[in-house]
């Protein structure tokens, strides 16, 4: 449920703080910061950019795995977007894989700061097993989550709400309450409702902080 009374940010003065390989180069553990995950094939810095209305916010390629730095944006004092590295795609070393997952594992578990997630998902090829992983995550830290079906372009109005109502038949079975919303950076499918979503959790948690 989003406060229809409570002014909604202007995520198009978001600015980028600071990049970090790790959480140690983080700035202070203080503040709202709401997380994006996702597949390195997810289109989940497309997703970020197209949210904030900016082309170059977070870094896209059409190389997959692009991000590799936990990578902090502000979009108001005290309230910040993050966008993680990539999990699950990337041609990279086993090696490097790894520090990523830790990075990433390291962030989730321990950043205080931390306290929404977005998971973007292809709205074609949903919960994969590390989106699996990073929901029962979620779950197990109480914290809300919002599952973007991205590249909702490439299917009909339709097939869209199919594919949403299908991914929400099959989260019933982790028993979190979850925002499903077909999304699209190319065709702005969604964003309006994102904002609004970000907004509110935005508003509530510094109510509670």
């Amino acid at each position: 449920m989003t406060d229809s009374s409570a002014p909604a940010l202007d995520f198009r003065k978001t600015h980028f703080v600071t990049s970090a390989p790790d959480l140690s180069h983080l700035p202070a553990d203080e503040g709202v910061e709401i997380a994006f995950a996702g597949r390195s094939n997810s289109g989940k810095s497309s997703a970020l950019n197209a949210i904030c209305d900016q082309q170059n916010l977070a870094k896209t390629s059409r190389t997959p795995g692009r991000t590799r730095l936990i990578n902090l944006f502000e979009v108001q004092p005290g309230c910040f977007l993050v966008d993680l590295p990539g999990y699950g795609y990337a041609a990279v070393s086993e090696s490097m894989k790894r520090d990523w997952q830790r990075s990433l594992s390291n962030y989730l578990q321990k950043r205080q700061a931390l306290r929404g997630i977005v998971i973007t998902m292809d709205i074609r090829h949903p919960l994969k097993d590390h989106d699996r992983l990073i929901i029962d995550w979620s779950i197990g830290a109480n914290l809300p989550a919002l599952i973007l079906l991205t590249k909702a372009d490439k299917l009909g109005v339709n097939a869209r709400r199919q594919a949403a109502a299908e991914v929400k038949t099959l989260l019933s079975e982790f028993g979190g309450n979850f925002t499903i919303i077909p999304f699209s950076a190319l065709r702005k499918i969604g964003i309006a409702e994102t904002r609004a979503v970000l907004s509110n959790w935005y508003i509530t948690l510094n109510r509670e902080a």
